[in-house]
């Protein structure tokens, strides 16, 4: 049976990326965690950003499938943005590599894990921004600008479930679906 190498070589990459972060990781650990030589690994990746991209793109698919998952064709747009929603940022949450970017990002403000982050944003923004079009389509919103509709409707759900937990006593789950409905499909103005 022949030995995937690359698979190895990412594998052992993934490995070394979620338990030291970016700026930690060396060519020779992740040779030593693939259990391939150095070399090896860069028959298949030119450096280190490189293999990192490779990773990262792979997670971001996994994350759009999520969210495709998540949503339901019986449930309205709104619903099925908070559900969609909701599975990216927990998924981001809960994974061991978003975790330990997020950290590092934090701590060290590295520009590889910068740039990284900045490409899982746009990548929601763009998920988003397609549903919103399938909703304007559908007739289901008040025609507007996708994209900068995507981009508020993501940044104010981050911010209720990263930054108000921050502060204060985090958000239910159907608490920050009323909030996203209230503050932007809904707005704030009462009826007269």
């Amino acid at each position: 049976m022949s030995v995937d190498r690359r698979q190895l070589i990412l594998d052992g990459a993934t490995k070394a990326f979620t338990q030291f972060g970016y700026k930690a990781t060396t060519m020779d650990l992740v040779a030593k965690l693939a259990n391939v030589g150095k070399g090896t690994i860069y028959t298949f990746f030119k450096n280190k950003e490189e293999l990192f991209d490779e990773i990262f793109t792979s997670l971001l698919s996994e994350m759009r499938k999520i969210a495709d998952e998540a949503m339901d064709e019986e449930k309205s747009f709104s619903e099925n943005l908070h559900l969609a929603l909701f599975a990216i940022l927990e998924f981001r949450k809960n994974h061991q590599l978003t975790i330990k970017i997020f950290q590092e990002n934090a701590k060290l403000g590295t520009s590889a894990v910068k740039e990284m982050i900045e490409k899982m944003e746009q990548m929601i923004i763009r998920y988003i921004k397609t549903k919103v079009k399938e909703a304007i389509d559908k007739g289901d919103i008040k025609p507007c600008d996708p994209e900068l509709t995507a981009f508020v409707m993501v940044k104010l759900y981050i911010a209720l479930i990263f930054d108000w937990e921050k502060r204060y006593e985090p958000l239910t789950k159907e608490e920050v679906a009323e909030s996203l409905e209230l503050y932007v499909l809904k707005g704030l103005l009462a009826a007269r």
